[in-house]
């Protein structure tokens, strides 16, 4: 039995879209906010309100479904995992507690698991298909 030779461009564009997508989208949602919000007792929240988390979530599940409906899970996951992680480190980094580090993991490791939970889904709904290869 032969397989048919697999795509290498299919799957370098796997990973390198929701990676993209990820890095454009934090820039999109958070990047641009980098300011506590101070309320009337004193205590400070933010820089990020919830819309700007849940869009991102939101618009992530394009980039993830696109790669993820092509049974490329490890690219929508690692993909979108480094994205993010990269986005946090670099929009994080000029904290000098150091304390960022931690804020990086947490998102490196929820990005991973939400992604992992959003890829399954996908491709169960999708049912059986041609895997990579044979696309």
């Amino acid at each position: 039995m032969t397989q048919e030779p697999r795509n290498p461009v299919s799957h370098v564009l796997s990973f390198l879209v929701p990676a993209g997508a990820a890095l454009a989208l934090w820039a999109a949602w958070l990047g641009w906010d980098q300011q506590r919000d101070v309320h009337p007792d004193g205590s400070t929240s933010g820089p990020y309100a919830a819309w700007q988390v849940v869009g991102l979530v939101l618009t992530l599940l394009v980039s993830v479904y696109w790669a993820a409906s092509r049974r490329h899970v490890t690219g929508a996951v690692l993909g979108t995992t480094l994205g993010l992680t990269a986005a946090a480190y670099w929009d994080w980094s000029d904290d000098a507690g150091g304390l960022f580090v931690v804020g990086v993991g947490l998102v490196m490791m929820g990005s991973l698991a939400g992604t992992a939970v959003a890829s399954a889904v996908i491709v169960s709904a999708k049912g059986p298909g041609p895997h990579p290869q044979q696309a």
